[in-house]
């Protein structure tokens, strides 16, 4: 079953000029749903959504251009392009001013049709906003930059202070012995103590709750060593 790149309902009264609408857009990879009426439209309308909108003016139970009013009067932006018997100057006129983007006067190639539908839907595509940005982490580790940052923010540390909390951060929930934390960040030959590590995790305690007062990344186990919690 093909897939279909986007789904358009088509508003039009002449089951002739409907088939020829449906087999070009649907060769054209785009979904089709037909009404013959205004009233069906309307229901499908309600039920699914569209990416465009294919009205004929003049339908056996309303004027398409009365309905092109209403749904831009209740907000809708869908790209929509009347298809129109009339072709005067002032009837396209009109027929934009009531919002529709485009006019296509019958008879027309259905190759246009496509050309204009596709037209429409990549304008509309450009319109749209841009997905929110993903807020930063609010603690994340930079290895190639040797950094860590806070809300996207690089924090201010001494290479110590970075070591040490890298160390934490690369082992998340469990509990590093002050011993582990010396020879990792000090290096066994290091006239170091386990008071040097206590001092350090002091530091970049009060560093992180100075961004984050409410956080507390670090927590300390009598007797075990330290432990760091990365917020989800």
């Amino acid at each position: 079953m093909q897939e279909h790149s986007a789904h358009i309902l088509l508003v039009e009264d002449d089951p002739a000029i409907a088939r020829t609408v449906c087999y070009a857009l649907e060769r054209d990879g785009i979904g089709v749903r037909h009404c013959l009426q205004l009233a069906d439209a309307r229901a499908q309308w309600r039920s699914q959504r569209f990416d465009a909108l294919l009205l004929d003016v003049g339908l056996p139970d309303g004027n398409g251009l009365d309905w092109c009013r209403e749904l831009r009067s209740a907000g809708s932006v869908v790209p929509l392009l009347v298809l129109s018997a009339r072709g005067e100057e002032m009837d396209r006129i009109l027929g934009l001013e009531l919002g529709a983007d485009d006019y296509l006067t019958k008879p027309f190639s259905p190759r246009e049709l496509v050309a204009r539908t596709r037209a429409l839907l990549r304008r509309a595509q450009r319109l749209q906003p841009a997905p929110p940005a993903a807020p930063a982490p609010l603690l994340s580790l930079d290895p190639q930059g040797q950094r860590v940052c806070m809300q996207g923010m690089p924090l201010e540390l001494t290479r110590r202070e970075y070591q040490l909390l890298r160390c934490l951060m690369e082992r998340p929930g469990r509990i590093l012995s002050r011993e582990f934390l010396l020879d990792s960040v000090w290096g066994q030959d290091s006239d170091s103590t386990d008071r040097t590590v206590d001092t350090h995790v002091k530091t970049l305690r009060a560093k992180l709750r100075a961004i984050a007062p409410q956080q507390d990344f670090i927590a300390t186990h009598r007797g075990m060593g330290y432990s760091l919690t990365l917020p989800q």
